[in-house]
């Protein structure tokens, strides 16, 4: 009699549970909130630079430093350092603006050799997709919710 292949669900835990590498929560929390901290500092640098020497201020600070952490996430997604920061930092690496702009570059990066409207453009927002969808409505619905109440 042969045995029967197909495992149960605890078998299967079982199983994964032992190639499955152990971690370490506190180096792992660490190591988010340092990467993370980071990346906000360098945001905070680069606004200061944009307030100090371009004498941007309100909405044109907020813009210009946003721009440029964009342009240094998806630079880097570009070059796979992003990927590397976000191995050894976890969720640090995905919360800050660049996190974002990882999610929209990957996808693209990854695609491109199904075609740049079929591949790239397509799967470009797969990821940040959702997050933007969500935004938007439950933007519209606080904006409908302020009009209706007068608030």
């Amino acid at each position: 009699m042969t045995k029967n292949p197909i495992m149960t669900n605890e078998e299967y835990k079982e199983y994964v549970k032992r190639f499955m590498p152990k971690t370490n929560e506190k180096r792992s929390l660490l190591n988010s909130f340092l990467v993370g901290g980071f990346i906000c500092s360098i945001g905070q640098f680069i606004r200061y630079f944009f307030n100090l020497y371009l004498k941007l201020q309100g909405d044109s600070l907020a813009a210009a430093t946003s721009v440029v952490l964009i342009f240094l996430g998806v630079l880097l997604t570009g070059l796979g350092v992003y990927d590397r920061i976000g191995k050894h930092a976890g969720g640090g690496s995905i919360v800050p603006i660049t996190g974002f702009a990882n999610s929209v570059a990957s996808p693209a990066m990854e695609f491109v050799s199904e075609g740049y409207v079929y591949g790239m453009a397509a799967k470009m927002f797969v990821v940040a997709g959702p997050i933007i969808v969500f935004g938007v409505f439950s933007s519209a619905l606080v904006g409908l919710i302020y009009y209706i109440f007068g608030l």
